[in-house]
């Protein structure tokens, strides 16, 4: 496969890092994190290594919906900051070499929002068409509640204007009208403010919802995000959508633009992602080996958003009842640990019981499948979840920076997890002075990852590997090859690959050290240690192994 390398496709091998302004570090000690603190953690946040950070919602909100119910687009919630803070931050991001990404949730609003309350005075109000509104609410699809233990409806009454109005989310978040072209223009702008303040593009929240549940209905629904991204590609062409988008994947390619990459830049895999988990359950790559297999390759300058966690619940809606049992059963037996009988509120590693076998061998799985990774704060530290806060909000724990917390010299608002995952236990402070420590495994990955592009560019292959446990997949590009194993096991084995076009050559292990010899018949033997993952470059004898790779930009 032979590639072209421009700096404008920067995502195509970026390192996306999740965090929220509010938990992440508090800069004024009132026990919120703020955007001075997130600035002071910049030089942390480089030297971990990555190089896109997504912030979770900092506009002003009546906080309903943890930041997802906005009253002001084009501000910054004053509990954060100020948008001078803002200001600083960018500059400081961006003089690390960080480039920035925000929510852009514009499926719906505040029902404290200006637009709204303007809407609900009459009908014949400027913003009454913003939003969906029907004199009889059309019938309920099921499946179409977000929140089945919190709403029973996606229509809610309006007293004051006498109308239903629509709410894919929660009643006090009415959909925005996508149809209405002043609205189309409003989001525009949205999108332009922030991106000369510094932004690189979006994570596009809902995406699904945002262009189809509209009034009426959009003749092409898909033509708003080419003009979005078509916008945004005028202002900055290095700027990107990030889509939220479940669904299946034979749907899913109409989001990147039908073969034309004109709509959203990276989409998410939920598929993968909750493939991955089954098989992490199972101890059998089958399934994840099937995802990667029937995966779409998306469009040439669009890339597939590759993730084991994130901010909502592990959603597992895309497995069958008996599959989401079995992850059940083994991430999350406790009632109080599964939502909407749909879903996870854990982190990762307390799902793995604090294993640091099973984490190095999930993350390094993560690193190495074919796509962007996007990681979610505290997960290069192992941090836990607290059962006791509600629904999502299990995961959106404060920061451990220290034994004592490190968050804030105040009382933090939320509380951290307990006892094997509390900051006595789990904290960056710790694992700085650990070689071994999970920390430090991130870092090497991510150094790993940048240095070997053919797992984000390349031309990907499930190889056989002899035994269910083990995943094989091998990553082409201009001729250079990385090779990527994992063990999902909890037992020692031996491997038989067979490397076609390596005929002898040289594996060098990038993770651990060490050479293997290909024979001359493309056959290799790999010995795998329990949960064990390794990843190698293949090179001619007399070639070095850093003189192999694909030369990125």
């Amino acid at each position: 496969m032979r590639l072209t390398y421009t700096s404008d496709l920067w995502w195509k091998n970026a390192v996306i890092y999740c965090l929220d302004v509010e938990t992440f570090k508090d800069g004024d000690d009132d026990g919120i994190g703020d955007f001075r603190g997130l600035t002071q953690q910049i030089d942390y946040l480089a030297g971990l290594g990555v190089t896109c950070l997504w912030l979770m919602p900092f506009f002003p909100t009546p906080n309903r919906d943890d930041g997802y119910d906005i009253t002001d687009f084009y501000a910054v919630d004053p509990r954060l900051g100020t948008l001078g803070d803002f200001v600083e931050f960018m500059r400081t991001a961006r003089d690390r070499g960080l480039r920035v990404i925000a929510d852009l949730v514009v499926n719906h609003t505040s029902n404290r929002h200006p637009w709204f309350l303007d809407a609900r005075s009459g009908r014949d109000s400027r913003y009454r068409d913003w939003y969906v509104w029907s004199d009889e609410p059309k019938p309920d699809d099921p499946s179409q509640i977000v929140f089945p233990d919190k709403e029973h409806s996606i229509w809610q009454f309006d007293d004051q204007s006498g109308q239903y109005y629509l709410h894919s989310f929660y009643r006090h978040q009415p959909d925005l009208n996508v149809a209405n072209p002043e609205v189309r223009d409003e989001i525009a702008r949205i999108l332009g403010f922030w991106m000369e303040l510094g932004l690189s593009g979006f994570r596009v929240d809902a995406v699904p919802f945002l262009i189809q549940n509209v009034h009426p209905a959009l003749g092409s629904p898909h033509e708003f995000l080419a003009d979005l991204r078509a916008f945004m590609t005028r202002r900055s062409g290095g700027s990107v959508l990030l889509g939220e988008v479940n669904v299946p994947y034979d749907e899913l390619t109409g989001y990147f633009g039908e073969g034309l990459g004109d709509q959203l830049t990276l989409c998410f895999d939920f598929i993968g992602m909750q493939r991955a988990w089954l098989a992490m359950a199972r101890g059998e790559a089958g399934p994840l080996a099937e995802a990667l297999e029937q995966r779409p390759t998306p469009p040439k300058d669009c890339q597939w958003a590759v993730f084991l966690r994130n901010h909502d619940e592990l959603t597992l809606d895309k497995l069958t009842e008996n599959e989401r049992e079995e992850v059940f059963d083994a991430f999350g037996p406790e009632p109080r640990m599964q939502l909407y009988g749909r879903g996870l509120r854990r982190r990762l590693p307390s799902m793995f019981g604090g294993d640091l076998r099973r984490m190095k061998m999930a993350y390094s799985l993560l690193f190495s499948l074919p796509g962007t990774p996007v990681v979610f704060y505290g997960e290069e530290i192992g941090m836990g979840e607290n059962l006791d806060a509600e629904d999502r909000m299990a995961v959106r724990v404060p920061m451990q920076w220290s034994r004592e917390g490190g968050f804030s010299q105040a009382e933090p608002e939320r509380d951290s997890p307990g006892g094997a995952f509390s900051p006595g236990r789990v904290n960056v402070a710790d694992q700085k002075r650990d070689g071994d420590s999970l920390l430090r495994w991130f870092q090497l990955l991510i150094e790993r990852y940048r240095e070997c592009p053919e797992l984000a560019w390349g031309m990907h292959t499930v190889l056989d590997a002899g035994h269910p446990a083990v995943l094989a997949h091998r990553c082409d590009a201009d001729g250079a090859t990385v090779l990527a194993v994992h063990n999902l096991c909890d037992a020692e084995l031996e491997i038989d690959l067979r490397l076609d076009g390596l005929e002898s050559q040289i594996l060098t292990d990038l993770l651990v050290g060490g050479r293997l010899e290909i024979g001359g018949n493309g056959g290799v033997r790999i010995a795998m240690s329990p949960y064990g993952c390794r990843w190698f470059r293949a090179s001619e004898p007399e070639v070095p192994p850093e003189d192999a790779s694909v030369k990125s930009r």
